[in-house]
């Protein structure tokens, strides 16, 4: 029996009945689950004056293993495509009593948190879940990443700019 990708969920936070992407700051994980890699599934659109100034965002989703019994083992967080106007990068927190740290707004970066924009499973950010040995992440249990777009001044103007995060890992033999 193996996991299937299937069974790797990715979830907004802000607490169970969030279903608002701009919400997604933290705290425990939302029963909205993140169905597709849609535009604007986390991020809202870079309005004008924020691309001619410059800004600076953060979002928190939670990557949950819902397999029944199965823990998912040396796991690890990448961003496989990265936008090229923006720059993407996350973080990874581990869940205490059921959430993550929430921050005040999207302009406020988490503390203690460590971002970085790795291109490969190899390279990628260890996630461990709440009360789970060091990467791994148990039957029912969940992580938080953290996403950071960074969106220099004077970026011109675009469709359809995405990046791609994965967490992946092994099943156990």
């Amino acid at each position: 029996m193996v996991i299937q990708a299937s069974e790797i969920k990715y979830y907004l936070t802000g607490g169970a009945a969030n279903s608002d992407p701009t919400a997604s700051l933290g705290g425990a994980i939302s029963s909205t689950e993140i169905t597709s890699g849609s535009l604007h599934n986390v991020f809202d659109k870079v309005t004008g004056d924020e691309s001619s100034a410059g800004d600076i965002e953060y979002r928190c989703i939670a990557v949950k293993n819902t397999n029944a019994t199965l823990t998912l083992e040396a796991v690890k967080a990448y961003i496989s495509a990265n936008t090229a106007l923006d720059d993407v990068s996350i973080g990874v927190e581990t869940p205490s009593t059921g959430s993550v740290q929430t921050i005040q707004d999207e302009s406020t970066a988490p503390s203690e948190i460590s971002f970085s924009a790795p291109a490969s499973r190899a390279a990628g950010i260890t996630c461990t879940g709440e009360g789970d040995d060091a990467g791994e992440i148990a039957a029912g249990n969940w992580v938080g990443i953290w996403i950071k777009r960074d969106t220099a001044a004077e970026t011109v103007a675009a469709n359809n700019v995405t990046a791609t995060i994965v967490v992946g890992g092994d099943t156990p033999a």
